[in-house]
């Protein structure tokens, strides 16, 4: 039965999809348009940073809360390994519990092998102040030989000396006192923070997977890439600091520099400051090897802390950790300035992974911001990928692998009949077209002509 014409009324479909010349017309103009609404590029810039400026500036008053927030959320996604493995054995809430407990214990270990270098040191140097006097005498008699008036910089120095009265040492043991009380409120708060954390992470997986099946998926992305990254970071971080403070120890047990344990301990917690953690675990050494042993060993000592970090610091722990720092020297330097003002001195700790976290949320998941990664990115190359893809394919990649493996095992001999077949299917099509060759066109098959054409 024939179908019925389409009545004038009703368009057809070729009507409805053909464009009109106003709308082809009206393209260009909307395109046109939209781009000269758009900002430059140079002032967006501008405008961002400065908003993050006015942010950086206004949250100061929050820099402890926020700081201890911060430091107890890296402390959690560190144990987040552990957790989710004894979730498999016990129950979740004792899982979170032994991993609640497991944070505290680094935090604890960290603060008080930081607190024992320093009270052994404090407690060392007064066993060296005949030798310091002597190191003073030494340079006042060089600077004397070589025409320094030594005199009015001892006079200089008694007068400074004759000015400190009661008040200015209450004023310095006050100031010293706010900060142990200080230190102590942001430990404590970190803690707590820690406990609701931890009470809160055993529900981690399934927020994440909500975020990610109903509400904002490139989101999802980028908190998992961030903690991914921060963990492999600080897992790093702490590797290699355990491979430098061996190190360390090994040279300063050959050297007989006294405390050569606690030096070690001190330059391996030194060791999570970026860039001038690696100077403040040199001077507490050096000034004992001078104090102690000369001139000479201190020398040997800071060359020797110096070669260590060049080479373990700065050639091999940079190429293990790949993409889970992924920021040039310069940016490592420039974070620990900015969180050191935006967070405080804990700032200097979480420099590496609060920069992370912004790079992540606002310029690997964007396209049009990617471009800031040829400057700041350690791989140039990353500004033209798209991480989620990437992400995605890899994660697919391996979980297929195990599947993969498995089946070509089971499959090898379907496999191996499989090529048998094959080759004898192309040596019977070789002698086929052997054939078809010598025949003439005239007798030759017309499908095959063809299929030769």
């Amino acid at each position: 039965m024939p179908s019925p014409a389409p009545s004038l009324e009703t368009p057809t479909p070729g009507e409805l999809e053909a464009p009109t010349p106003e709308g082809l017309a009206a393209a260009p103009e909307d395109t046109e348009r939209s781009r000269s609404t758009r900002l430059p590029q140079g002032l967006s810039v501008l405008i961002g940073l400065a908003c993050l400026l006015i942010i950086a500036q206004n949250t100061r008053d929050l820099q402890s809360i926020l700081a201890a927030a911060f430091m107890a959320l890296n402390l959690v996604i560190v144990v987040w390994p552990i957790q989710r493995l004894l979730a498999r054995v016990i129950p979740g809430v004792l899982a979170s519990l032994m991993a609640g407990l497991t944070a505290a214990a680094i935090l604890v270990g960290l603060i008080y092998a930081l607190g024992w270098a320093i009270t052994r040191l404090v407690q060392e140097l007064p066993h060296y102040s005949g030798q310091f006097q002597n190191m003073i005498n030494q340079i006042a008699d060089f600077a004397d030989r070589h025409g320094v008036d030594t005199n009015t910089i001892i006079n200089q120095a008694i007068h400074q000396l004759q000015n400190i009265n009661v008040s200015t040492i209450v004023s310095a043991l006050s100031s010293i006192a706010s900060n142990i009380s200080s230190a102590i409120v942001l430990i404590a708060l970190i803690i707590m923070i820690l406990i609701f954390m931890i009470m809160d992470s055993t529900g981690f997986s399934d927020r994440m997977a909500r975020l990610a099946e109903r509400h904002n998926p490139t989101l999802a992305w980028a908190l998992t890439s961030f903690s991914r990254g921060a963990r492999r970071y600080w897992v790093m971080a702490t590797v290699f600091g355990l491979v430098v403070a061996g190190f360390d120890l090994v040279l300063l047990a050959a050297l007989s520099v006294p405390l050569a344990l606690v030096w070690a301990v001190f330059s391996f917690v030194t060791n999570y400051i970026p860039t001038i953690g690696f100077v403040l675990g040199l001077i507490p050494p050096v000034v004992m090897a001078l104090l102690a042993n000369g001139p000479i060993t201190a020398l040997w000592v800071a060359i020797g802390y110096s070669a260590l970090n060049v080479v373990i610091q700065g050639f091999i722990q940079p190429r293990m950790t790949g993409q889970s720092v992924g920021i040039t020297a310069t940016l490592s330097v420039l974070s620990l300035l900015i969180w050191s003002y935006v967070l405080g001195a804990l700032g200097a700790l979480l420099a590496i992974p609060a920069t992370l976290l912004v790079k992540t949320l606002f310029i690997d998941i964007d396209p049009k911001a990617r471009w800031v990664n040829t400057l700041i990115a350690s791989d140039p190359d990353t500004s033209e990928q798209d991480p989620i893809k990437l992400s995605d394919l890899l994660d697919r990649a391996k979980s297929l692998r195990p599947f993969a493996s498995r089946a070509a095992q089971s499959s090898a001999p379907l496999v191996q009949a499989a090529q048998a077949v094959e080759l004898a299917a192309g040596a019977q099509a070789g002698l086929a077209a052997s054939a078809t060759s010598s025949a003439s066109p005239a007798e030759a098959d017309p499908s095959d002509q063809a299929s030769s054409n």
